[in-house]
């Protein structure tokens, strides 16, 4: 028996006709289809990266490094910025991601909020649904497609 994070189990879900996206209306794989989970952590590590990088560059002082919360707080406003603007962050956008609403229509200002207070928090991105969705997506109604 394959287990269930082997790629013939993975296979097997989408002939039998199910997939993450499925109930969203995504397609299993493509263009708007969930974005995995090494994408999204690779997305993530280059996001904190930026924002360790913007707090050395403008916070550091006598050669100490930034505090943690500096950097924290760079990250959440990269995040709101970004994903409202551009429809991603800096790392969704350079590995071919994009944030959007379930419901049609502009992203809007609160649901990047939203979601980057939870991501900061850090528990609701590790809670996911069968939908491959973090449950920082699920409170802001908001699902990470690949473009």
């Amino acid at each position: 028996m394959a287990s269930p994070l082997s790629p013939d189990s993975r296979s097997a879900e989408r002939e039998a006709g199910d997939w993450p996206g499925r109930r969203l209306g995504l397609p299993a794989s493509g263009p708007r289809s969930v974005a995995r989970l090494g994408r999204r952590v690779a997305a993530l590590v280059i996001d904190w990266g930026l924002a360790y990088l913007l707090a050395w560059v403008f916070f550091t002082t006598a050669g100490a490094s930034p505090d943690a919360f500096t950097i924290l707080a760079i990250f959440a406003i990269l995040q709101i910025v970004f994903l409202a603007l551009l429809g991603g962050s800096v790392g969704h956008l350079l590995l071919g991601m994009r944030l959007v609403p379930l419901a049609p229509g502009w992203i809007g200002v609160w649901r990047p909020a939203v979601r980057t207070v939870l991501l900061c928090i850090g528990i609701p991105a590790l809670i996911w649904d069968r939908d491959q969705r973090g449950f920082h997506d699920r409170l802001a109604g908001t699902v990470l497609v690949r473009r």
